[in-house]
């Protein structure tokens, strides 16, 4: 069973594709309270993925995420053309046991799958897909939500503890099963 969560700029300057809907959205209570209870990764991923088709209007099916013991500095990762997210296992266990609530934990683990789904939708630059994950975020959930504020800031800066959290080198390598089921249920079990 999964543990509960208690996983190129292609167009340019402002990030936003051609084909995006016109205006930003209003802020979506609905979307914020789904990261308030405990949740999976798959439950947190379903908010990315809203989030990222409400305000930029694209989404990519059939993603699968796996745990890792990477070194502390580095969240998660997407290889490029990949089809799997790669999430850092310690700094998830780090802010497992320093959240302060079931929000604070999912909106950090929010804020790093969105920022790797943005890779696999084709935004590479690091610059850029922060930029975009930022303003997602704040479209979504608007400006005081904690989500909003791990994403227009540094997380390390924001939570000093990360830094000496739990790594690796990225050895071990674990498949999160019943993960992007959105997507995927109907195929993959």
């Amino acid at each position: 069973m999964m543990p509960q969560l208690s996983a190129l700029d292609p167009i340019g300057g402002d990030g936003r594709p051609a084909d995006a809907p016109p205006g930003p959205p209003r802020p979506s209570s609905e979307l914020g309270r789904r990261l308030e209870a405990p949740a999976d990764f798959d439950q947190v991923f379903r908010v990315v993925r809203a989030a990222v088709r409400t305000v930029l209007g694209v989404e990519r099916p059939g993603l699968g995420l796996s745990l890792s013991d990477l070194p502390p500095q580095l969240g998660a990762y997407w290889p490029v053309t990949g089809n799997m997210i790669v999430l850092n296992e310690g700094l998830v266990e780090a802010m497992r046991t320093h959240a302060a609530s079931p929000l604070e934990l999912n909106s950090f683990v929010y804020v790093l799958l969105a920022h790797e789904y943005l890779h696999s939708l084709g935004y590479l630059d690091e610059g850029a897909v922060r930029a975009v994950t930022a303003r997602v975020t704040r479209t979504v959930f608007g400006a005081d939500h904690p989500a909003t504020r791990m994403a227009e800031g540094d997380l390390w800066s924001q939570y000093p503890f990360l830094a000496s959290a739990r790594g690796g080198r990225g050895r071990h390598l674990r498949v999160v099963s019943g993960f992007d089921l959105e997507t995927t249920g109907r195929y993959i079990r």
